[in-house]
């Protein structure tokens, strides 16, 4: 019994301190460089999906007009997601991409287009693996099987 209160306080003040650690860490938006460097990292994601003889079929009939939307609600849902001061008010993941019939392998695509612009952007390695676990959380709404 007093080894297993041992091990909860040990949990409860590492708890406690990782609490603290995160709260003085500036937000993965701010590690990030803001929303001009979002929009940078979306701009050239596009650029890499658009062009993509498996992906560029999502862009097929889209007007310019309807491609800005698009670009600009990326970056918004990226700013939210990593804690910036933007607002959100396009649709849920599963909602936004029912119907596409996305694969696992457009999946893995864009996932590597993805990794490809952070790269080119020199995102440090662990806001990078903060970026890519954030997306992983949103495949089972993104893919249909």
């Amino acid at each position: 019994m007093q080894l297993a209160r041992s091990l909860i306080t040990v949990a409860l003040a590492a708890a406690v301190a990782a609490s603290a650690f995160a709260q003085d860490r500036p937000t993965l938006y701010k590690r990030l460089g803001g929303y001009d460097a979002l929009a940078a990292v979306t701009d050239d994601f596009l650029g890499r999906l658009a062009p993509d003889p498996k992906l560029g079929r999502f862009f097929v009939g889209h007007s310019t007009d309807s491609i800005k939307r698009i670009r600009g609600g990326i970056v918004d849902f990226l700013c939210v997601a990593t804690k910036g001061p933007c607002s959100y008010s396009g649709r849920d993941m599963k909602t936004a991409h029912t119907g596409l019939k996305i694969t696992d392998e457009d999946w893995d695509i864009s996932v590597k287009a993805l990794t490809a612009t952070l790269d080119k952007f020199s995102v440090p390695l662990a806001e990078k693996n903060e970026v890519l676990a954030a997306v992983a959380m949103l495949k089972n709404d993104i893919v249909e099987r």
